[in-house]
């Protein structure tokens, strides 16, 4: 017997899915609703009296939507106005362990090995269905997950911290850096540290990754100097794509994300999102208002 007509409501259950599926791929919320919405298009569109599996076809049309996304996005990414991050989310993806961290590894990969890793590694799919999923054979599956999961291991933190230890850290960094105390900055920071902050060109933000110690800590004295004492208002904190970090309302009426990748208790990596574009998603999944 044919499976059921997929009707709107039937259709919810797997969007959480698909979602998470075409996130993971793209590094954009906003982008991945849309793969997901031309998805559901496209399934009212077919004959699904001859669908025996709705999942695994709609899994197939998400992936294949994102690799033809990811085509333009990789020209998008080389034109684009200093560093680029993927989009923050604040919502636990449950299934998957993949931090902001992890995914700036992925996006080192060609689509296919992303595609293969994910729909593999983090979604479970037998590589027979990545397969039919991507329109590679299984054994070139295989072989591209693994090169996939070598950058993805290397990009692991050595030794992790708790979540209450990285609520703790992301706490005391945000205390350090609107306070201007430099002394407990060093203390909270890697000699090799680096800072990454997306502005898009259309927030200000540092252009390039900051590299070292001694460099990051004159640029967030130099921040303070301007900016002065108590010149953010703390709207959020907790996991921001799975680091601890924070959001914050900026005197300019700008927003900006700040997430922190830590190893052995120290910060090795800042994460800074200001472009308004990417936060537009994350400040309505808080319900905040978009500044003007």
């Amino acid at each position: 017997m044919p499976p059921d007509d997929l009707s709107p409501g039937a259709f919810d259950p797997l969007r959480p899915r698909l979602l998470r599926i075409a996130y993971r791929m793209l590094g954009s919320a906003a982008e991945a609703e849309d793969v997901v919405q031309e998805a559901y298009l496209r399934w009212h569109q077919t004959d699904r009296t001859v669908i025996r599996d709705p999942s695994a076809v709609l899994v197939r049309t998400v992936t294949r939507l994102c690799l033809d996304v990811l085509k333009s996005a990789r020209v998008r990414h080389e034109q684009y106005v200093g560093t680029w991050l993927p989009e923050p989310i604040v919502e636990p993806l449950e299934g998957d362990d993949l931090t902001l961290t992890l995914m700036m590894a992925l996006e080192r990969l060609s689509p296919l090995e992303r595609a293969a890793f994910l729909l593999h590694d983090v979604f479970g799919m037998d590589f027979d269905e990545v397969a039919r999923a991507i329109g590679r054979d299984p054994a070139a599956c295989r072989q591209l997950a693994s090169r996939a999961r070598g950058h993805v291991r290397d990009a692991r933190p050595r030794f992790p911290v708790t979540e209450n230890q990285g609520r703790e850290l992301a706490s005391a960094f945000f205390t350090a850096t609107r306070s201007g105390d430099v002394g407990a900055l060093q203390a909270l920071l890697t000699q090799d540290v680096v800072l990454y902050a997306d502005g898009g060109g259309k927030a200000k933000a540092a252009l390039h990754p900051i590299y070292g110690l001694e460099k990051n800590l004159r640029f967030a004295a130099g921040i303070f100097q301007r900016m002065g004492p108590d010149a953010s208002r703390l709207v959020y904190e907790g996991k921001i794509d799975g680091l601890p970090g924070f959001i914050t309302a900026e005197p300019d009426g700008s927003w900006q994300s700040t997430a922190l990748a830590i190893d052995a208790g120290r910060i090795v990596a800042i994460y800074i999102t200001r472009n308004p574009d990417k936060l537009r998603v994350l400040l309505r999944t808080l319900g905040l208002e978009t500044p003007s």
